[in-house]
Formats: structure tokens, sequence, C-alpha cells
């Protein structure tokens, strides 16, 4: 049935209309799972052609990834591709990423930051690096970005995974059991609009990155 695009989407009123927006010129489906926000996300997006699923209190990103992987799955969709609601992704990539999916028959492709490591900021940039060297050294992959969250997943990967995790550790969880299941991931260079998005994430860098390191010791 094709592609479409996911969104988790946490207190992002500041950002979540225009990066819906440039997503819905693509011409395909448009899922924004809205993570138990307190402001006018959810209001904002009303009118809008798209699918807005809510959860009723806040879960965690990767909550709200397998709230709309689920509804993927039932859509009967054979790719979904995830982007971050807070404008850091470059949304006119996705066709790009999407295409390369496909073409590369890769299971997860991750829309790769490497160039931009130095741009980031202190426990996010050595999470980075040490992340895509101790799944080089686990996995064999080589993939260059383990922690982007604009990626595409194939329908199999989605449909035959069980993930547990609810945070930002999810995204290392699917990469790690993807792995162990034989499914291939790879990652193609695509650079953020915003390569260290402090400002608007609500990625807590110590907290995080030690459930997402915890997370790799645990499936490694």
């Amino acid at each position: 049935m094709g592609t479409c695009i996911l969104i988790p989407a946490f207190n992002a009123e500041n950002t979540i209309v225009p990066v819906v927006r440039e997503s819905l010129g693509h011409g395909v489906p448009l899922v924004v799972v809205d993570d138990g926000s307190s402001d006018n996300t959810s209001a904002l997006l009303s009118g809008l052609p798209i699918t807005l699923l809510r959860h009723h209190s806040n879960r965690g990103k990767g909550a709200a990834l397998k709230t709309g992987f689920a509804w993927a799955l039932e859509s009967g969709f054979d790719r979904v591709v995830t982007i971050d609601a807070d404008g850091q992704h470059d949304v006119s990539a996705i066709p790009q990423l999407a295409a390369a999916a496909q073409n590369g028959s890769w299971d997860i492709l991750i829309a790769s930051r490497h160039t931009q490591f130095e741009q980031m900021a202190g426990l996010r940039k050595f999470w980075n690096r040490v992340g895509v060297w101790c799944i080089w050294k686990r996995t064999g992959f080589e993939i260059t970005d383990s922690q982007s969250g604009f990626r595409c997943y194939s329908r199999g990967v989605l449909k035959n995974l069980t993930l547990a995790s609810n945070g930002y550790a999810m995204e290392m969880e699917v990469l790690l059991k993807a792995w162990k299941d034989g499914f291939t991931i790879g990652s193609h260079p695509i650079a953020a609009r915003v390569a260290d998005g402090r400002a608007t994430s609500h990625y807590r860098p110590f907290k995080d990155t030690v459930n997402i390191s915890m997370t790799f010791l645990r499936y490694m």
C-alpha cells in the first residue's frame, strides 16, 4: 500500500504545524501521535488532512512511535517514515529516504547526521559517536548515526518485532532486535536542518543517554 509518514509529538505547538504542512506536500498519508500534550498541539492540527491519534497522558516517544506503527500495520502500509515534530529534520528529504530504503531493500534506513556530530553538545555528541562504534563492533552494521529519529521502517520489521521501551531508548532497542532477527539496517546521509536541537527537543541528556546505554547492554 505504499509509504506513510509518522510524527510523534509532545507539547510541539511551536513547531508542529509547519512540519505537518510541509510533510503533506509529499502527497502521502500522514499520522501524528500526540503523546499526551498539555498545550495546543492537537488543536492546531484540526482541519488538516491527517490521522491524529492521542495518548491521554505522556508515555514517551517510544510509546508514541509504537502507537503509530500499530496504526500503519493495521492500515496496510509497506513502509513508515518517522520524523520528529520539532523541525530538526529535513522534511524535503522524505522521498529520498523512502526511495533509498526501497531500492536498497533496507528494513531500517536511518537518515544520518554524521557530518554534523561536532555541532552537537556534550553527551549527545559523545553517545552518537560511541553508539555508532558499539553497534558496528557488536553487529557489523556500518551505520553512521544510531540515534536519528528520521528513519524508514519496513512493514516486515515492524510486524515481527516486539518492542518494550517507551522512551527514546526504543530507537536503540529496535536496531538491536532487528539485527538479532536478521533484518537489514543501513544509513543514508541526510543533514538535519538543526543538528543540535536542545531548544526544542524533550531529550534529557543525562537520563535518556543512560537509558539508551542500558538498553544497548540489555539487548546486546
